[in-house]
């Protein structure tokens, strides 16, 4: 087997790694959903070929997720959008959520098609997946220093007021718990995403230093 198949099947493997993982992105992150509807609406086909070293892929937002290919989907005889870029170029529009870094990407296509794109990246930068991080961490500290509204109502008979009284304190108890699943869950959620978009960028890391060899 010649590198050139060597290299061709690895990158196979890992378009299919990376595919999994945006799958899983997609699944957690609602806003990143948000940012890929109208492109799954339209079953948008995004070409994407990168120097230093020179790799071409194909992205296909559908409903299922993001499928990546090395081959133009069949039924396809041209993509929507071509993205050409230096594959440092790409790395820095998928770390950071800077509009400056996104627009440095050449991209080719429908200017309203080529927006959407460009919305997408933005959304799946580590940097925006931070903010949202510490938006929940902010959130999470806030409700958590929070004191529990007063019970205003009056209390007429003391047997009445003790039974009120139980009873607020069985809410507010469940309603501590209630917060602690959410914030660990958030948490999750958002250690999930982290994971994901390292994997994704150790991914195109390895996919480079590989060919470069």
């Amino acid at each position: 087997m010649d590198q050139h198949s060597i290299s061709q099947s690895l990158l196979n493997v890992i378009l299919v790694c990376a595919e999994s993982a945006l799958t899983l992105v997609l699944r957690f992150d609602p806003k990143l959903r948000q940012a890929a509807y109208p492109l799954t609406k339209n079953t948008t086909v995004v070409s994407i070929r990168t120097y230093l070293p020179h790799t071409q892929i194909y992205a296909t937002f559908t409903s299922k997720g993001v499928l990546l290919d090395s081959e133009l989907p069949a039924e396809r005889l041209e993509p929507d959008v071509v993205i050409n870029a230096y594959s440092t170029q790409l790395i820095n529009a998928l770390v950071s959520n800077n509009t400056k870094q996104v627009e440095k990407l050449a991209m080719r296509g429908a200017s309203e098609t080529v927006t959407q794109v460009q919305n997408f990246f933005m959304q799946l930068g580590v940097a925006s997946l931070l903010q949202g991080l510490l938006k929940n961490f902010k959130h999470n500290k806030t409700s958590n220093t929070e004191k529990p509204e007063e019970n205003s109502l009056e209390k007429t008979k003391e047997m009445y007021k003790t039974r009120i009284q139980e009873q607020q304190n069985q809410i507010n108890a469940l309603t501590i718990a209630n917060r602690h699943l959410e914030i660990s869950h958030k948490e999750l959620q958002s250690k999930q995403k982290m994971t994901i978009i390292a994997l994704i960028i150790a991914i195109i890391i390895a996919i480079i230093s590989f060919i470069v060899r």
